[in-house]
């Protein structure tokens, strides 16, 4: 199985690529819900790399595809301006998930 990204910028995409890659920029709401609908046909395609951006700006579509189908695994992923969580997210998380402060 092979990854696909789905990202809204040129140098994510460009970095993917140069990684063997595959995928397309997005700009618009429509495209997301096409080229996301295509990739999900695609059984090839195993993981689907998303910008944390277009996860945020469109989460509607995004999780109805994860709370709806076992494959492709989606996985978001930070862009060129990083991750946009907070630095202690980790400690964080495990903070909530062991009920312990860290």
């Amino acid at each position: 199985m092979k990854m696909f990204l789905i990202s809204d910028n040129v140098d994510t995409y460009t970095g993917m690529r140069l990684a063997g890659v595959e995928g397309v920029i997005i700009h618009s709401k429509d495209h997301l819900e096409e080229q996301l609908k295509a990739a999900v046909a695609d059984k090839s395609i195993g993981i689907i790399l998303i910008t944390e951006k277009l996860e945020q700006d469109f989460p509607d579509i995004i999780n109805d595809v994860k709370l709806h189908r076992r494959l492709p695994l989606i996985v978001e992923i930070p862009d060129r301006h990083g991750t946009g969580r907070n630095p202690n997210f980790i400690t964080d998380y495990v903070s909530q998930a062991i009920g312990l402060k860290l």
